[in-house]
């Protein structure tokens, strides 16, 4: 189970940066569904895809180090 929750976290990690390194801004709604709903701007820093692509494969590697369970136990 740990092994598969460390893989996935390392996906979205490396996900999440290749992300952020192809769009500039995203533009979030808050509530509500017109026209007038409330949105927020998030614009991520500078450091933030590379760093999100570095610790997601360090994760993802660690995953694969994490032994199996053998049996049903």
């Amino acid at each position: 189970m740990w092994r598969s929750f460390f893989l996935a976290l390392g996906a979205y990690c490396c996900l999440l940066g290749v992300e952020s390194l192809a769009v500039e801004k995203a533009i979030v709604k808050i509530d509500g569904a017109g026209p007038q709903a409330a949105t927020r701007e998030v614009i991520p820093p500078d450091w933030a895809p590379w760093t999100l692509l570095g610790t997601g494969a360090v994760v993802v590697l660690y995953s694969f180090t994490i032994p199996q369970r053998v049996g049903s136990g």
